[in-house]
C-alpha cells in the first residue's frame, strides 16, 4: 500500500470491517425475520389449567338423517377390517348416552379403517362446542382408535378459542353399538391442558 498513510490504511480497514459486519448483520436478521420470541401476555396467556370434559359421541349411520356417512368404501369387499374405508362425521356430543339428552358440541372429521390385520382406525376430529362456556371454542383430537379394545386412548392435539395451545389425551369406552346398522354411543374423557 505505497502512497498510503499509516492512518488511512487503519481508516480503511476498520470501515471495512464495519461494512462487512453490517452486511453479515443484515443477512444475518433477514435470514430469521420470519420468526420470533413473543411475549405469552401478548397473547393474552395466562396459568395454564387441567379440564376434565364428560361427553357421549353419537355415531349414527341408519335413517333417514345419518351422522356418519362413508365417503370411500374399503378396498376390497375380503378385508375383515374394512381397510380403507373413510367415513365423515357431524357426530353430536351430549350431557349423557340419551341422544335427546344437553348438546353440548359436535364431533366434526372422519375416521378411517387403517390396519389390515386388526381392527384400528384413525380418527381425526374437532370437538366442536356449540354451548355454554365454551361455545366457538374447539378441542381436535388425531390419533389410533383400536375400537375392539374396552378402553382407548388417542392425544388431543390442540384446540381453538378457549383450547389454544391445548394438549393432553381422551380416552373412548363404548357404551352401546347396535352391530346390524353399525350405530354406536361412546363416552368420551378428555383431560386437556389450557389456558
Amino acid at each position: 500500500m505505497a502512497g498510503i498513510s499509516p492512518i488511512s490504511a487503519t481508516h480503511f480497514l476498520f470501515l471495512s470491517f464495519l461494512l462487512s459486519s453490517a452486511i453479515a448483520f443484515a443477512i444475518g436478521d433477514d435470514e430469521h425475520s420470519f420468526a420470533r420470541t413473543v411475549d405469552r401476555k401478548v397473547l393474552g396467556l395466562r396459568k395454564e389449567k387441567l379440564s376434565h370434559f364428560r361427553l357421549y359421541w353419537h355415531d349414527v349411520l341408519s335413517g333417514k338423517n345419518p351422522t356418519s356417512i362413508r365417503i370411500v368404501p374399503p378396498v376390497s369387499n375380503t378385508s375383515r377390517t374394512g381397510f380403507g374405508l373413510v367415513q365423515m362425521i357431524d357426530n353430536p356430543l351430549t350431557a349423557t348416552p340419551d341422544p335427546k339428552s344437553k348438546l353440548w358440541g359436535r364431533a366434526q372429521g372422519l375416521y378411517a379403517s387403517a390396519s389390515q390385520d386388526k381392527f384400528g382406525l384413525l380418527m381425526a376430529m374437532n370437538f366442536a362446542f356449540v354451548s355454554g362456556k365454551y361455545n366457538g371454542s374447539s378441542i381436535t383430537i388425531f390419533g389410533r382408535n383400536p375400537f375392539m379394545e374396552k378402553v382407548r386412548e388417542m392425544p388431543v392435539i390442540g384446540g381453538s378459542g378457549l383450547f389454544r395451545f391445548a394438549r393432553g389425551y381422551a380416552e373412548a369406552k363404548t357404551r352401546k353399538i347396535d352391530f346390524y346398522t353399525g350405530d354406536a354411543v361412546v363416552e368420551y374423557n378428555i383431560y386437556v391442558l389450557h389456558y
